[in-house]
């Protein structure tokens, strides 16, 4: 008997021919392609819902980025005296701007934290029109208004 012969003929006791043993050990097409049928259908079922889950994440993820950059603003603001201005920016949060003697920073780890989830870089603005200052991000579509994952995430 060899290695692979590992099945029993169940009419004499003895080892299978490498033929019935090879067949054993294996699927056959039928039963691959409902493998397959059941998977397409789980995902045609399931699939929707986890797109949704994940665009809701990523909104979520955008609100607690923002609020994180929000209090590192509050921390620069502390050593400084005031928030960034517009033409520092975001980037004053990482690295000293020139001539920051009372500048203590890093505020935040790294600079991947002023991306939003979509890739793009937060937008700044200091004054803002609604508060000293802003962070926002126009969500998925990059574009002012939406609802979704396309709505816009705002820090005031």
């Amino acid at each position: 008997m060899t290695a692979r012969s590992t099945a029993f003929n169940r009419r004499t006791g003895g080892p299978a021919s490498r033929r019935q043993a090879d067949r054993a050990a294996g699927f056959t097409l039928l039963e691959l392609l409902v493998v397959l049928g059941i998977l397409a259908l789980l995902a045609a079922v399931a699939g929707p819902s986890v797109l949704r889950y994940m665009g809701k994440a990523r909104t979520e993820t955008a609100k607690a980025q923002i609020a994180s950059i929000s209090t590192a603003i509050e921390l620069y603001a502390l050593d400084m005296g005031a928030a960034p201005n517009s033409d520092l920016g975001l980037g004053a949060l990482i690295s000293a701007p020139q001539g920051a003697t009372r500048w203590r920073g890093p505020y935040l780890k790294n600079a991947n934290g002023l991306t939003d989830p979509w890739g793009r870089p937060y937008n700044y603005r200091s004054p803002g029109q609604h508060a000293p200052y802003e962070i926002f991000s126009y969500g998925q579509d990059n574009a002012p208004s939406g609802t979704g994952e396309d709505q816009d995430l705002v820090s005031w």
